[in-house]
């Protein structure tokens, strides 16, 4: 009997033992998340074929308007990171040779507007549903109700500016004259008032100031006479004897005849990186 008992508080006392749980290790220390660079565009967001213009020839003037508050919508634009002129190399060639035939005449090109990414294009749109915010209104488009900018054909979506060989310029006198930076909350005039009236772009008189809303824009508009007539038809030679075709309701936007992607509409941001 005091064999059994024995035998019994043995057993006892090692299952005891082998039950007990195993110790565990501290919990280790939380470590700071990695600082992670910010990214730049994937293969798939980037530019191919694309150049800054002003890389390939610094010659032609700049004032890329969407980068900044001073264009219809009344702040910078959705996709436009750096104030530049993205193009497709074939697009930028022929301009270079625009800009060496205005040269001869005693001009300078000037580009508002190039490749513009289709996430800008959807901003627009965006606003476009918003009939409170009309900020511009007085200089762009004065006489045309906002919710007619695409119905009239003043803004596409999408646009051929996306493709990366469109553009919007104009023609200054070389050398160029200074021009007033634009200050916001400033009187605005509108784009079709006399040329010593409205904003003081240097760009030679076209008649109407960029981005203008506005029939008296249109290329052939029979209103616009003089001085101002000539110097339409002065850029519109230049441009097609280079390979460009007019938008006629635009006296200012111009695209590449033989455009390398006439089917493709890129969403990569204005940006150095986005060609690099």
């Amino acid at each position: 009997m005091r064999y059994r008992l024995a035998v019994v508080l043995a057993l006892a006392v090692l299952l005891g033992g082998c039950s007990r749980s195993e110790p565990r290790p501290a919990p280790a220390a939380p470590q700071p998340a990695p600082v992670r660079p910010t990214p730049s565009p994937s293969p798939a967001e980037r530019l191919p074929g694309f150049v800054v213009l002003n890389d390939l020839d610094p010659r032609i003037h700049a004032d890329i308007r969407y980068a900044t508050p001073h264009n219809f919508v009344g702040r910078p634009i959705t996709g436009y990171r750096e104030p530049l002129c993205l193009l497709t190399r074939q697009a930028a060639e022929a301009l270079r040779r625009v800009q060496d035939a205005a040269l001869a005449g005693g001009h300078s090109l000037k580009v508002y507007d190039c490749y513009r990414p289709q996430p800008a294009v959807d901003d627009f749109v965006a606003w476009s549903k918003r009939p409170d915010e009309q900020q511009t209104k007085a200089e762009f488009y004065p006489d045309l109700a906002k919710n007619r900018l695409f119905a009239d054909g003043y803004i596409g979506a999408p646009t051929a500016h996306s493709r990366g060989s469109t553009l919007d310029l104009t023609l200054v006198d070389e050398p160029a004259a200074s021009q007033p930076p634009y200050r916001v909350g400033q009187p605005l005039v509108a784009c079709t008032a006399p040329r010593g009236q409205r904003f003081a772009d240097n760009s030679i008189d076209m008649g109407t100031g960029f981005d203008c809303f506005d029939p008296r824009a249109h290329t052939a508009d029979p209103r616009i006479t003089g001085t101002a007539r000539d110097n339409r038809r002065l850029l519109q030679r230049l441009m097609t004897d280079a390979g460009f075709v007019n938008y006629d309701r635009e006296w200012w936007h111009y695209s590449l005849r033989d455009e390398p992607y006439p089917d493709t509409f890129f969403a990569a941001p204005v940006a150095r990186s986005s060609v690099g």
